[in-house]
């Protein structure tokens, strides 16, 4: 009888236990991947080992293509990702990474304070469960000769992600002709010659050492870029109320701890640029004016083949022009 007692009491534990299985391109050893195993520490403490988190660095479970492929057939629950990956199912989620639609980290401030909730909602409506924005910094042109105005930009041989169709829209909109490559092959292309030119934020240009291979960066922020902590809604459907209610607060705390120290640093990455050995170019006020107005014109573009939504566009956009308003 007491055999028995305890085979039922495994079973059910054993049944009742739940793996959230989340992917992330981030390698292991990254500030983001420890940050995340200590919020899955706390989780499974919490809930008795109810519930734990394990994770799959490194991009090893494939591009966000796959890896949301892997999460439909219940291989893996979850991914820490970059917005745009997640855009087939909410394209909304674009509207923050418009070009040129920020011109300094107060402005972004002033949208997420007001947008980070709907943005998280529209999430959850899609089926996935976030707990806030990451961010990922703005990205930046670098290249080997001084860029200061769309055309020069346009004869460069310029980097775009592979397998990410709205930054291939946004470079079709600019009458721009990139080169589509993966981010493991950027860094041999910079230094074959096949590609001079990139955009990317200044913490990724370090991490992965293309900052080695160009010369100037444009102090013209050309997007705006955040990821998500982003769960299946179904995965989450077994756990109980308080389970739940545990990986909630845990995940939602270590977002707001990424997310701050996202901010900072990405600006000691700025100021290191220099150090580094880039030249720090800026645009006049006639060249940020025309490139402002051709980055209208392609927005207008991506709206109309429905990246996201006009209205929602415009609502960000008429706040911004409060914030520049006001003295």
């Amino acid at each position: 009888m007491r055999l028995v007692l305890l085979l039922m009491v495994l079973l059910s534990s054993s049944v009742s236990a739940t793996v959230l299985k989340i992917a992330t391109e981030y390698p292991d050893g990254n500030a983001v991947l420890k940050e995340l195993r200590e919020a899955g520490e706390r989780i499974a403490t919490a809930t008795d080992q109810r519930v734990t988190l394990k994770f799959y660095p490194g991009g090893v479970m494939g591009d966000g293509r796959s890896v949301q492929r892997k999460i439909r057939i219940g291989q893996l629950q979850g991914a820490f990702i970059h917005s745009g990956a997640l855009a087939a199912t909410y394209p909304d989620s674009q509207v923050l990474n418009a070009p040129l639609l920020f011109r300094d980290f107060s402005e972004v401030d002033a949208v997420r304070q007001q947008f980070d909730a709907e943005l998280v909602q529209g999430f959850r409506d899609s089926g996935w469960i976030t707990f806030g924005l990451v961010e990922g910094g703005f990205a930046y042109a670098m290249t080997n000769e001084p860029v200061d105005d769309l055309q020069t930009l346009r004869e460069q041989k310029l980097w775009l992600p592979a397998n990410d169709p709205f930054s291939a829209k946004i470079a079709k909109a600019f009458n721009i002709n990139p080169i589509a490559l993966n981010i493991s092959d950027v860094l041999t292309a910079l230094q074959t010659g096949a590609i001079n030119a990139l955009v990317a934020p200044p913490v990724g240009a370090i991490t992965l050492q293309w900052y080695s291979r160009v010369d100037y960066l444009t102090d013209a922020p050309f997007m705006y870029t955040y990821g998500l902590i982003a769960l299946s809604e179904r995965a989450l459907q077994p756990l109980s109320e308080d389970d739940l209610a545990v990986v909630t607060q845990e995940l939602t705390q270590a977002t707001e701890s990424l997310d701050a120290l996202a901010r900072t640093d990405n600006r000691k990455a700025f100021e290191a640029l220099t150090s580094l050995g880039l030249t720090i170019t800026s645009l006049d006020d006639e060249a940020r004016r025309q490139i402002e107005a051709e980055a209208g014109e392609a927005i207008d573009v991506l709206i109309d083949s429905g990246e996201f939504d006009r209205g929602l566009y415009q609502r960000i956009t008429d706040l911004l022009n409060q914030v520049r308003q006001s003295p």
